[in-house]
């Protein structure tokens, strides 16, 4: 599939430099739930967004999914009049091709969380893409130089971790690298003041600071599960009801995708070596049996389509 629309480029700067400015050509590479959100919120704050996937129905799935979102968020909009869904939609195209993202000013990648994937894309992004591009790994848990050390623009690749679902949260965990120059972290910055947006700032380990901490919180929660301590019903609950969360763990991981979850374990427990982050059985079990979360419409709860 080729972009729907044609993006006129508005670079306001080239070269190798990193410069402040209003960045208004955006690639997103990966159309899963977080690439999803992240375009749909750069499009509503007014970005030409260019969404790239090697799979066609990940592609069509994913404009159906932010259409779907924007119209609902036509319908619950109370306050000042909102831009047209329709319109916020064209500012999106959908393609295929990396070729597409050669004139972006800035480049989100949501990909798989497989180390196996992304060491193949960035090296192709970096070709491709203009040498002032800044590259913002959304990673749940790979460390971000790891990722920067497979490009020849090491210091313009931070990590950028958004919350899901993306239009709603107003902060990111932001990653940097020792290698990041303040330039590259004030575009940053400025990117997701554009956005609507603030950077929390935070630097650079296996799972960060928010899934070093969230995951073993989920996977212990998974484990009171299995050994039968409550039921998935009750362990949130208890979070909810007696600890004040919003969402307990179990919503969180059915949101998260489990997937996701079992994956950023076996990325936590090979960079750490440390076996309190190896996967509970019951988290296999389900995400080999498809029950992957609100994606699938049925993990430790079930949802409506």
């Amino acid at each position: 599939m080729h972009a729907a629309r044609a993006v006129a480029d508005t670079r306001a700067s080239s070269g190798s430099g990193v410069d402040r400015m209003k960045y208004q050509k955006i690639g997103v590479v990966g159309a899963g739930v977080m690439g999803i959100g992240v375009a749909e919120n750069l499009a509503t704050t007014g970005h030409q967004v260019i969404v790239v996937d090697v799979a066609e129905e990940a592609l069509k799935a994913a404009r159906i999914q932010i259409d779907r979102s924007l119209r609902c968020a036509v319908l619950w909009n109370s306050g000042a009049p909102r831009e047209d869904h329709s319109a916020i939609l064209d500012r999106i195209a959908f393609t295929t091709e990396y070729e597409a993202l050669s004139a972006v000013d800035f480049l989100v990648e949501n990909s798989t969380e497989r180390w196996s994937i992304k060491k193949e894309i960035y090296p192709r992004l970096d070709r491709i893409c203009p040498p002032a591009c800044v590259f913002a790994a959304n990673t749940s848990a790979i460390a971000i130089s790891r990722l920067a050390d497979t490009t020849t623009r090491p210091d313009k690749v931070v990590g950028m971790h958004f919350m899901n679902p993306v239009p709603k949260k107003k902060f990111v965990e932001v990653i940097r690298t020792r290698l990041n120059s303040e330039a590259t972290l004030l575009a940053v910055k400025e990117f997701l003041g554009q956005m609507k947006k603030e950077a929390i700032l935070v630097n650079d380990m296996p799972g960060f600071v928010s899934n070093r901490v969230l995951m073993l919180m989920i996977n212990e929660a998974i484990g009171v599960v299995q050994d039968e301590v409550a039921s998935a019903h009750d362990v949130d609950r208890v979070f909810v009801q007696c600890a004040g969360h919003k969402m307990g763990p179990l919503a969180t991981a059915d949101l998260i995708g489990l997937d996701t979850i079992l994956l950023t374990l076996d990325v936590l427990h090979e960079s750490y070596g440390n076996s309190k982050y190896v996967p509970c059985d019951l988290l296999r079990q389900m995400v080999g049996a498809g029950r992957l979360g609100r994606k699938s419409g049925r993990g430790f709860f079930e949802y409506s389509k």
